[in-house]
């Protein structure tokens, strides 16, 4: 479990204060479930948050950001990353949900953030359902302060799953969907299935 860093007063206004984290891992792995309790342990430390999502996303709610499990949060919608910029205010605290699903843009946001002062809580897959780094996930990862990758129960054999297996022919890069769109999977589980394996 995450535990955050201790700092003697989290202020807004203190530069140098702010960090990054990302939070990443495959479908049904527990990220936006990891990201609410991080942000509500803020709220209970009195710290202002802002959150974020991107406005294509939704699946459960049209403002906030709701996991698997059905925990929930308000947020909300933005169609740019540069949004974020605009609507973070005079938070302490910037959490950002399905962060792959924003242009690289998204980068200098976290960062221009995080030099402002704020923690910067960024969760989203790692990999896209060919098993290929997604969006500015790669690059949130190289200059965040903490990475956390969660897994998933592979739906197949039960292992340690990774990766988004998708159940559907589409071949469109995003494509929103639950469990009838797509398996949590181990490696084996889906390259047997998944026949583009990446060349080395």
């Amino acid at each position: 479990m995450f535990v955050e860093p201790r700092i003697d007063s989290f202020k807004a206004d203190r530069k140098g204060a702010g960090w990054i984290e990302v939070i990443c891992g495959s479908m049904f792995s527990g990220k936006t479930e990891e990201l609410i309790r991080r942000l509500n342990r803020a709220k209970i430390a009195k710290q202002k948050i802002e959150i974020f999502k991107p406005a294509v996303d939704t699946r459960y709610h049209e403002t906030s950001v709701v996991s698997h499990d059905e925990s929930s949060i308000r947020s909300t919608p933005v169609q740019f990353a540069d949004d974020i910029l605009l609507l973070a205010g005079n938070s302490d605290v910037v959490g950002i949900d399905e962060a792959q699903f924003f242009d690289l843009e998204l980068i200098h946001v976290a960062r221009t953030l995080a030099n402002q002062g704020k923690r910067v809580i960024l969760a989203g897959l790692d990999m896209d359902f060919k098993g290929e780094p997604f969006g500015p996930m790669p690059s949130l990862m190289g200059i965040a302060e903490f990475v956390t990758k969660v897994h998933a129960i592979c739906m197949k054999c039960g292992g340690v799953a990774s990766y988004s297996y998708r159940l559907t022919a589409s071949d469109k890069k995003v494509l929103l969907g639950e469990h009838d769109a797509y398996e949590a999977r181990c490696r084996n589980c889906f390259y047997q299935d998944f026949k583009d394996e990446p060349k080395s």
